[in-house]
């Protein structure tokens, strides 16, 4: 049996990993334009369409309810995002970027591209493209049946 080593345990490294760079993006959105990453995140998934739902934000940021009402709520507050009922169901909300949102996107967009340049200027491109293939299929293999409960 393989001994459990933290610092070789795949789940650990992907956390260790991402709060690394979450912490980055997080202090560079957060110091330049005010905003935090799930706020960022909604940002950008309303620049990608006309308005979406709060349901449809969960599930293309993989962010929880709570987050995603708590960052529309201060995209509204700051002007940044509007809200209408979603004439498909009354009890919805549907959330779209206001020209302010539009005009912060346009800015801060950039600035990510160029934040993500500088985290993977030491990776050719055929290493970047081999990461983010081997990264969805990790993902994939994480929303596929529950080891827990297919090894029980």
């Amino acid at each position: 049996m393989r001994k459990l080593v933290l610092d070789g345990y795949l789940p650990y490294r992907l956390s260790v990993a991402s709060n690394a760079v979450s912490s980055v993006i997080a202090r560079a959105y957060q110091t330049r334009f005010g905003l935090k990453v799930p706020e960022w995140r909604l940002i950008t998934i309303l620049a990608e369409a006309e308005d979406r739902t709060q349901l449809e934000l969960v599930s293309l940021t993989a962010m929880d309810k709570v987050t995603v009402s708590r960052a529309a709520q201060g995209l509204v507050a700051r002007g940044l995002a509007a809200q209408r009922a979603d004439p498909r169901d009354g009890r919805a909300r549907r959330l779209s970027l206001t020209e302010e949102g539009r005009r912060l996107y346009a800015e801060v967009a950039p600035a990510a591209l160029k934040l993500e340049q500088d985290m993977l200027a030491g990776f050719t491109a055929a290493e970047i493209e081999s990461f983010q293939a081997l990264l969805r299929r990790i993902e994939a293999a994480a929303r596929g049946p529950d080891p827990a409960v297919t090894q029980a």
